[in-house]
């Protein structure tokens, strides 16, 4: 589990491209190098990889097609920039929200407005069936930053970003027509598939 609050920022070094499998190496800042194992898990961009190589700074990760599939990670270079969180421990205060690293979708930033305070951008979601998971001010995961949903529109919502947040990630460096990785809120997953279920189960009907 990971809590949504953006630890470092990494650089894609090397990557290997294989049909089914893509390799490739980090280089970690050096505030997450301490404690790291193999098989540790570790969210990029939001999804939760498992530690395969270790070498200095370098931290290699393997992707398998699926998550290649539904993730930004099918855009990915070397020197692209990826969010880094370790899991969550027991003593450890959560301060954005509970998070699993298993990513819903992409989406696709296609609005950026900037002002002196904060930064707002508008994410398109491909599948307009996932919209109904997305609510005003309810949680969501953006390349494993912990935000909160400022508007909704028929085939998106925006987002508003302080100053802390653009500072400490890598949506600064993303631009319009970036792909984002989305993790949409268990809870709220968990009660509109409930509610849609037993709707269901009542009226005899199929809620779209």
């Amino acid at each position: 589990m990971f809590t949504g609050i953006i630890q470092g920022i990494g650089f894609v070094n090397t990557l290997k491209k294989n049909t089914d499998i893509f390799t490739y190496s980090v280089i970690f800042p050096k505030n997450l190098l301490s404690n790291l194992s193999i098989g540790d898990s570790i969210s990029n961009n939001g999804c939760c990889l498992t530690i395969t190589k270790i070498e200095n700074e370098n931290i290699t990760f393997d992707l398998i097609k699926e998550t290649i599939d539904i993730t930004n990670f099918k855009k990915i270079k070397i020197g692209d920039q990826i969010n880094l969180e370790k899991s969550v421990s027991l003593n450890q205060p959560i301060g954005g929200h509970l998070m699993s690293g298993h990513i819903t979708c992409f989406g696709t930033i296609s609005e950026i407005q900037c002002t002196e305070n904060k930064k707002t951008i508008y994410i398109t979601i491909p599948n307009k069936k996932i919209m109904k998971y997305f609510f005003y001010k309810g949680y969501v995961g953006i390349d494993g930053i912990s935000l909160t949903i400022s508007k909704i529109l028929n085939n998106g919502f925006y987002i508003h970003l302080i100053p802390e947040t653009i500072e400490k990630t890598a949506l600064k460096y993303k631009k319009i027509g970036s792909l984002v990785n989305i993790e949409i809120d268990l809870n709220t997953q968990i009660i509109v598939d409930t509610v849609e279920r037993i709707l269901n189960k009542k009226f005899n009907c199929e809620i779209d």
